[in-house]
């Protein structure tokens, strides 16, 4: 490809101004000022400096970018217009129908990771450079952040994250364009200052005029070139460049140009005529394995033995890294408490310590999701609550597979007390669009509904618990997605107790001690909360007429919530009796036996709420 000259970029950087200003104007709304302070760092990096073929937006042996200031979306789109990467309408921006969004989403094949959540890209992209690093595989990842999205404590958390690996193929370009929505970012046109705080946390820093075709160019090669830790190029730049009294402005944050001003704004933009040839670039280097190369081996569990499921998640981790060459795991140093340290001490270069920063480790494993690995990401269930809105974005983001364990979750862990303890992860996952949520309750189950994760898409939670229970269950027993077990049955019953983790034990034994009375109940394991086995749940409830839910979560938005919206469809409804024991007030320390008597959660309690169901 001909190396393009410095006139014919300064001439792309203004035909990217003009794309913008047409599309936010015919769609009434838009960003077109943060899109046009980045017009010169768009035009050199898709016109000269990444490394990709605009025919195969799949590549993983290219350059990558992730554009973190996701509402400036339209340049995205005019510059792979301009590359030939995309040919669809510029002027259906925004449109129902139109893949061109107002915030960059997979809809688009250009698009891995959805951002518009400001302060996330710079974690993804840590993502996709960790996985090249570790997978030996050609190319950079280049993110453009906005200034003031780096007020957001998840750009340090991924700073930090970034120095600490010594990740060289990563290089952050910040537009300093000094200002956010609705006045003057943190850092204003403070260069230095900005500089400063990245290279804290181990980077390589260059300060440059964003608007100086040169200087970005001679900072871009820098970069490429230097190969011992990460980049971050400062680029000073303003707000609504190229428009005559808007320009470094407040108060046009979202706003488009009127249709009266637009065709004066453009000429007055300068020369924008030619087109830059992108001639593709691949870089080779080693093929994606396939999915799974080997053949799975039953767990290798004895009924009655006493394992924790947290513990089994680690074991089954270890071992089906041995048939998933992609496999990877992350940990927010948690890994002797989720068991995740038993995948390091099988392969450490697919174990990566994220340490205490849940955000950030969300984030890097939708990274490697984007880039052809599964991510396993480990810690205490209560702290992913921390991660919540990087959760919202992946689903947003459709990853081929994402899955995360949280442990130790419910009263069950006894004496930590109500800040370990999470009670409402259940809820919030199932809230989640197109989340798979389950939960074994013994070893067995937890082996084989994490590989039936690895074959599952988007995003999905697995749920353990920090006591030893029993094994229940054969080591060759199936539990597809949307199933559930049921444990106890007869032609007697009269009432069906749904549980899932350590409640199916509390409700094995509330089955035995209403047995020795004479009431015969069934039991159901719905380890499968999100999908959840409607038909098996309705089948039990017309043939008992009471239902009773038990979960060591909170009574909102649990397992009793997935049980009744199942019963409520059908010719069934209202005409079963449903009550839900769970969590109901603020934990506090204490041992696992004491909290779920305490909560209502236990054997006792479970036979006190049928006895009076039956009543």
């Amino acid at each position: 490809m001909t190396t393009p000259t410095t006139d014919q970029l300064r001439q792309m950087a203004n035909k990217l101004r003009a794309h913008v200003l047409r599309m936010t104007t015919t769609a009434g709304s838009g960003h077109p000022t943060t899109c046009l302070s980045a017009a010169e760092i768009m035009s050199i990096l898709f016109f000269q400096h990444l490394r990709f073929d605009p025919a195969r937006p799949e590549a993983n042996d290219v350059d990558h970018f992730i554009l973190s200031k996701g509402h400036a979306a339209p340049i995205l789109w005019a510059a792979l217009f301009e590359a030939g990467a995309l040919s669809d309408d510029l002027l259906t921006l925004r449109k129902l129908t139109s893949r061109l969004e107002g915030h960059p989403t997979p809809n688009h094949p250009w698009v891995r990771i959805a951002t518009g959540s400001l302060g996330q890209g710079l974690s993804a992209g840590c993502g996709m450079a960790i996985g090249k690093q570790r997978a030996d595989e050609p190319g950079e990842v280049f993110v453009l952040l906005g200034d003031g999205e780096c007020a957001e404590g998840a750009v340090w958390e991924a700073a930090q994250f970034a120095g600490h690996y010594r990740l060289a193929n990563l290089c952050a370009i910040v537009d300093l364009n000094r200002l956010a929505q609705s006045g003057p970012s943190y850092f204003g046109h403070d260069a230095e200052g900005l500089a400063r705080r990245f290279a804290a946390f181990g980077w390589h820093t260059i300060t440059v005029d964003g608007h100086d075709i040169t200087a970005l160019q001679h900072a871009l090669a820098e970069a490429r070139t230097r190969g011992d830790v990460p980049t971050a190029i400062i680029a000073r730049t303003f707000k609504g460049q190229g428009l005559a009294g808007i320009a470094d402005q407040d108060n046009w944050h979202g706003k488009p140009l009127p249709v009266d001003r637009l065709e004066a704004a453009i000429q007055a933009l300068g020369p924008i005529d030619g087109r830059l040839i992108v001639a593709p670039q691949r870089l080779g280097g080693p093929a994606t394995p396939a999915r799974c190369i080997g053949t799975l081996d039953t767990p290798r569990y004895e009924r009655g033995q006493l394992v924790a499921t947290r513990e089994a998640y680690g074991t089954a981790l270890a071992k089906l890294a041995q048939a998933y060459p992609r496999l990877i795991a992350l940990d927010a140093d948690t890994k002797n408490s989720t068991f995740a340290e038993k995948m390091l001490q099988t392969d450490a270069r697919r174990f990566v310590e994220c340490f205490i920063a849940e955000q950030n480790m969300v984030g890097a494993a939708l990274g490697l999701a984007a880039t052809g690995w599964t991510p396993c990401v480990s810690t205490f269930a209560c702290f992913l609550s921390r991660a919540y809105d990087f959760l919202r974005m992946a689903v947003i983001s459709r990853p081929a597979h994402l899955i995360l364990c949280g442990s130790h979750a419910g009263v069950s862990i006894g004496e930590d007390g109500p800040s370990q303890m999470a009670i409402e992860d259940i809820a919030m996952m199932r809230a989640l669009v197109a989340s798979t949520v389950v939960c074994p309750a013994d070893a067995v189950a937890t082996e084989h509904l994490l590989a039936g994760l690895l074959e599952r898409p988007g995003v999905c939670y697995l749920r353990t618990a920090r006591p030893k229970t029993p094994v229940l269950y054969a080591p060759d027993e199936a539990f597809p997605i949307g199933g559930a077990k049921i444990l106890r049955q007869t032609p007697k019953d009269r009432c069906t107790i749904v549980a899932v983790g350590v409640t199916v034990h509390e409700a094995l034994k509330a089955a035995d001690q209403l047995g020795a009375a004479g009431i015969a109940v069934r039991v159901i394991d719905a380890y499968s909360i999100k999908p959840i086995d409607a038909l098996t749940l309705r089948a039990a409830a017309v043939a008992t007429g009471r239902v009773l839910s038990v979960e060591d979560h909170t009574i909102w938005g649990g397992l009793g919530d997935a049980v009744a919206e199942a019963l409520s469809d059908g010719d069934h409804a209202g005409l079963v009796r449903l009550k839900r024991l769970g969590v109901h007030a603020i934990p506090r320390s204490g041992t696992p036996a004491e909290l779920m008597a305490a909560h209502g959660i236990d054997a006792n309690a479970i036979v006190q709420a049928v006895r009076t169901l039956i009543a």
